[in-house]
């Protein structure tokens, strides 16, 4: 594994903040992007993915969990491909749903539970992990590696430190 390029962490205090994140992300996000998103169950994934969504102007109702069907797309400013790794066992059975020709592709890629198949993620890519640190407080560790992530990661958190 590589070492990140820029590491920072912040810390949310409530479910409504992790959204808002989430939406501060979203609109920063540009074609090519690869978010990972690592947590346990309760870890507040959603509450961030759907804020990502938010902010990349995807339609509320269009939001779901793709649990089922493993990548789900979204129309909004960019195209955005959400994905969820949950039920997937290993890399060969990843490669055979197409998941990886998403990347680096016409939209920008957010993938839940990104540690069940760490080599699904590119060579640069923003991975966040989510870790509870109370009822509602979450702390969000954020992970760049790479150029691209970087600049995203540090845009992103601008303000908010």
């Amino acid at each position: 594994m590589s070492t990140p390029t820029l590491t920072r962490t912040v810390r949310s205090e409530s479910p409504e903040e992790t959204h808002r994140l989430g939406v501060r992300l979203g609109g920063l996000l540009q074609p090519g992007d690869f978010v990972g998103l690592i947590g346990d169950l309760g870890a507040g994934k959603t509450h961030l993915v759907r804020g990502v969504a938010e902010g990349a102007q995807v339609a509320r109702s269009e939001v779901a969990s793709p649990t089922f069907a493993i990548v789900y797309p979204y129309r909004g400013r960019i195209p955005l491909y959400h994905a969820d790794l949950y039920r997937i066992a290993d890399y060969d059975e990843l490669y055979a749903t197409g998941f990886l020709d998403l990347i680096g592709g016409d939209g920008a890629v957010l993938v839940e539970w990104l540690d069940r198949v760490p080599e699904a993620a590119p060579r640069e890519y923003l991975r966040l992990t989510l870790s509870p640190v109370g009822d509602e407080a979450r702390e969000l560790r954020a992970e760049a590696f790479g150029t691209r992530p970087a600049a995203l990661l540090t845009a992103w958190l601008a303000g908010n430190g």
